[in-house]
């Protein structure tokens, strides 16, 4: 299956944008679906990921400023940002697991085996 990232784009601070994650199958089962980000010269960071049951688990530098959501009919994935400021400049992933593990695990990238491609999100000041 292929994960396509979509919703990126260059925005004021203090934007908001709507991220969305799509699996090219709509039947697509997953475990958890996570979001990352990597901002140029940074690693890859843990934003937030939801499992299968519907739980969500958010980073601790959220501060509830984004919200994970998502669509069981397709299996799609979405990501609301809001009050963007220029340190949300990143370029921003989706990710799936289809194996289950412990939720702690759910902020380490190597639980995920699928990708997407990445989309761009520049907020400018």
């Amino acid at each position: 299956v292929q994960l396509q990232a979509s919703g990126g784009g260059s925005v004021q601070d203090g934007d908001s944008l709507r991220l969305s994650c799509a699996p090219s199958s709509p039947t697509f089962t997953y475990h958890r679906m996570a979001w990352f980000r990597q901002a140029p010269g940074k690693e890859r960071e843990f934003i937030g990921a939801i499992t299968h049951s519907g739980d969500i688990q958010y980073a601790d530098s959220v501060n509830g400023r984004f919200i994970i959501s998502r669509d069981m009919t397709n299996a799609a994935m979405y990501l609301q940002l809001v009050s963007l400021t220029p340190e949300d400049t990143a370029v921003y992933y989706c990710a799936a697991g289809t194996t289950w593990s412990r939720s702690y695990t759910m902020s380490d990238p190597s639980k995920y085996k699928y990708w997407g491609q990445g989309t761009q999100v520049t907020v400018s000041s």
